[in-house]
């Protein structure tokens, strides 16, 4: 309940005026969990119940998760599926827990899923999220825009198979914070999803958080 309801406290932070964007360091992660069940490490989802606190304390119409997890959110994919006003996108693992995510899973155009394969080098999975949901954040023009941020495509993480570096987090970061930038006044609310070497963790997650804080 906490780690869902400082989602909620960041949202009113950041839509307040009290914070430029937020970052919220809570476990569980959230992603898994569908509207009703519990699912891999998550019970709560975490960053669905923040959207709905922007848009039913807030009044924000237009609102964007991007989750750069190596799993795929199937529960928030689930939850915002059919709900035109939330675009989940969605770079993660193929062929992974939880099975799911693939390309041409679109839910009424506001759901983005760009899979990869194991191994894939940094270099091309950068140009994956460049290519495949950049454009579409733009398009959408959100108000508010969540970041899942878990950190397991690390190359030292043991539940995953992919090559990032704490760098290229960074650049990830980077990337959400231009759309920001661009639409919604720098407004991001990020929460911490997997993750699960401490140092890789550490690592990674200052280096998103370093970038958050950028002018």
């Amino acid at each position: 309940m906490r780690a869902a309801g400082a989602v909620c406290a960041a949202v009113d932070a950041v839509l307040g005026g009290q914070a430029q964007n937020s970052f919220c360091a809570e476990r569980p992660p959230g992603h898994h969990a569908a509207a009703a069940a519990t699912t891999g490490f998550c019970v709560f989802n975490n960053v669905a119940v923040g959207v709905e606190q922007a848009r039913k304390v807030h009044g924000l119409k237009r609102v964007v998760v991007i989750d750069f997890d190596v799993h795929h959110g199937n529960g928030t994919e689930a939850i915002f599926r059919k709900d035109p006003d939330v675009m989940v996108a969605s770079i993660h693992q193929a062929m992974i827990f939880p099975m799911s995510g693939a390309s041409r899973d679109t839910g009424v155009g506001n759901i983005v899923n760009v899979p990869v394969a194991r191994n894939t080098p940094a270099a091309k999975f950068r140009q994956a999220f460049e290519a495949g949901i950049i454009p579409r954040l733009l398009d959408f023009k959100p108000e508010l825009l969540f970041i899942l941020a878990g950190f397991n495509a690390h190359f030292n993480d043991p539940l995953a198979n992919q090559k990032l570096a704490p760098s290229d987090f960074a650049w990830l970061t980077e990337q959400i914070m231009s759309v920001a930038k661009k639409c919604c006044q720098r407004r991001v609310v990020s929460t911490l999803e997997g993750g699960y070497d401490p140092a890789a963790l550490a690592q990674s997650g200052a280096a998103h958080i370093r970038t958050l804080m950028q002018p």
